[in-house]
């Protein structure tokens, strides 16, 4: 299987699936089971952003990564914003298992500043957005410097996606259906 389930202890890092909770901007969980995977390809590139997270003093915090089709569905039918959301009709990087959402902490597990909170739908979420202080613009250039480093593309709109390159036309779209243990219900 293409997908790979990432675990804190292999990848050296922690795990919040916020769409498996209410801290989402939908305000309802959207997945029933917290889990994390990715597409093998990603899973590498995180394991060496990870690698260079450490070096920098930072560990990195995931908030989403693989997003069944069929969630992709609820979040477009609950917000269908474009810049923020992609169209389940086109398919998100998310359900091909090459995008992750994360944060960075510091040495104590903190989050550092990032400017705004993660899913914040608001120009100030967009990379090189003007009027934010100087530790997070300087934060977000860090995790910008690290995952790119790593082989991961930036969205220009969302300081914490990162996702592979050509990543709609080189890989497939994955449902829920197509892990062991479904993650929607």
């Amino acid at each position: 299987m293409a997908l790979v389930e990432i675990t804190p202890q292999e990848y050296d890092v922690e795990i919040d699936i916020v769409y498996a909770t209410d801290r989402n901007f939908t305000g309802a969980p959207i997945y029933k089971r917290p889990a994390c995977y990715l597409h093998q390809d990603a899973a590498a590139c995180l394991k060496k952003a990870s690698i260079i997270a450490r070096r920098q003093g930072v560990k990195f915090r995931l908030l989403d990564a693989f997003r069944p089709q069929e969630a992709q569905r609820a979040l477009w039918n609950h917000t269908p914003n474009a810049d923020f959301v992609a169209n389940p009709d086109i398919g998100s990087p998310h359900g091909r298992g090459v995008a992750i959402d994360l944060t960075l902490l510091d040495e104590n597990g903190k989050e550092l500043d990032m400017g705004t909170g993660f899913d914040e739908m608001d120009i100030k979420s967009y990379h090189g957005a003007d009027g934010l202080s100087h530790a997070a613009e300087a934060n977000r250039l860090l995790l910008l410097g690290i995952m790119v480093s790593a082989g991961f593309e930036y969205y220009e709109h969302e300081w914490w996606h990162y996702q592979l390159p050509k990543a709609r036309t080189r890989y497939p779209l994955f449902s829920d259906s197509s892990l062991s243990v479904p993650m929607m219900g």
